[in-house]
Formats: structure tokens, sequence, C-alpha cells
């Protein structure tokens, strides 16, 4: 028989949860268009799963996909965005994010 609470495993997936959207809800963003943070948020949430050979391709396809729809950022928005989301991650997941933000200069 467990000690935990049978609510505390929800509870705790609810935080992580939290914690990976908690970024979209940082009020520096205040000033970026809604559509766009949640095209970011699903973005991110697809990317996670993507291997290095995977990465690239995904993007490609994202960014293409955003020109279509008449979606871009500005650089503002694009450095913002970034400086939000590296905030409380280690090291090797900042790397993460400045390879990625690399890759999507490569393909503008």
């Amino acid at each position: 028989m467990s000690n935990q609470n049978p609510g505390s495993e929800n509870l705790q997936n609810g935080s992580l949860n939290q914690n990976k959207t908690s970024w979209m809800n940082d009020s520096r963003l205040s000033g970026i268009d809604p559509a766009k943070l949640q095209m970011l948020f699903s973005m991110s949430g697809q990317g996670a799963s993507k291997s290095q050979n995977e990465l690239m391709p995904f993007l490609m396809a994202v960014a293409a996909r955003s020109r279509q729809n008449g979606m871009t950022f500005t650089p503002e928005e694009t450095n913002l965005i970034t400086e939000v989301m590296k905030q409380g991650k280690s090291k090797e997941e900042i790397a993460r994010i400045e390879k990625i933000r690399m890759m999507m200069r490569l393909i503008k």
C-alpha cells in the first residue's frame, strides 16, 4: 500500500506541465500576439521529441507554414522569447535553445 495521496501523481504531473508552459505566462511577453505564443508552444511540444536529424526538417516545415500563414516574428520578439525560455534552464537546455535559434536563422 502506498503512503502517497492518490491525487498527488496528478498534482505532480500538473506541476510538470505548468513548468513547461510557464514561459508563456511571463509578463514580458504580454505585447506579443497570443496566436504567435500558442504556435510556439505547439512547436516546442512537437519539437521536444525530435532527434537531432529530425529537428532541422521539422523547423523548416514550421517556418514555411508560419510564413504561408503570414505569421512572422520581429527580431525583438525573437530575442525576448528566447530569453524568457532560457530562464531556469540547465546549461544543456540553454545550449539546445541556442542551437535551435541558430538553425532558425539559417532557414530565414
